[in-house]
């Protein structure tokens, strides 16, 4: 887009230039900022994750190979977000939909890699698994470090992707070392039922989202019921 097609900024009546808006009360350089940063952060974890995979084709290594699928969840997650920031609350509540569907996918991947895992044992190989955790550690740092900037934003959807990156500083670092414990245990056990716990917090995040959104919808049909019929008995009285 060309500079001379971009909108005139809004003046006050006073005639200085007033800030235009762009979301819920964030400015537009603040918005513009925000979904660079957000795709930006998604197109890092893609990078991430296809040269996860290709390593892991290369030397042949399962575990590896999901750990780098894995990834892609992320870049789902991101990539909603990006979408969704400044638009309307059909779109959120289709975004939270998708995210539910994405989160029951991962779930699935993780019960089918734990099937897998039974059938066919993989050997333990510290070096790749290690990585796959301090990549995992690293990766949730810099996200974090890239959302500074907007921790102070009220928005909902600026706010929800800042909290989630600085929580992640810590549960993804604690997960990603238990995790690594579980794998690299002399008995398999603990690791099978490591994955147990990933795919039933995946389908919990799944039906928390679509429990949510029942009660929007049930709530939104109650209050247009409760329009009509006062809009009906205002009618009737006349």
């Amino acid at each position: 887009m060309s500079a001379a097609s971009l909108p005139q900024a809004p003046e006050d009546v006073d005639g200085r230039d007033k800030p235009d808006h762009d979301g819920q009360g964030v400015n537009s350089r603040t918005a513009r900022a925000y979904t660079l940063t957000i795709w930006g952060i998604a197109l890092g974890i893609l990078i991430q994750a296809v040269a996860t995979v290709a390593w892991a084709l290369a030397i042949g290594n399962a575990q590896l190979f999901k750990d780098g699928v894995d990834w892609v969840y992320d870049v789902a997650l991101y990539g909603i977000a990006a979408i969704v920031f400044g638009r309307d609350a059909r779109i959120e509540r289709l975004a939270a939909v998708a995210i539910g569907a994405v989160m029951a996918v991962a779930g699935l991947h993780t019960l089918y890699d734990l099937w897998d895992k039974v059938v066919r044992p993989r050997p333990i190989e510290v070096w790749t698994l290690g990585f796959a955790a301090a990549s995992a550690i690293v990766i949730a740092f810099l996200v974090v470090g890239a959302l500074w900037r907007f921790r102070r934003e009220e928005n909902p959807v600026i706010k929800a992707t800042w909290l989630s990156s600085r929580n992640d500083t810590i549960s993804t670092t604690g997960f990603a070392l238990v995790g690594l414990a579980a794998r690299v245990a002399p008995v398999r056990w603990p690791e099978y039922l490591f994955d147990l716990v990933v795919a039933g917090i995946c389908f919990q995040a799944t039906w928390a989202i679509w429990r949510s959104l029942r009660r929007s919808v049930d709530s939104e049909a109650s209050q247009t019921g409760l329009r009509n019929k006062a809009q009906t008995d205002a009618t009737g009285g006349l």
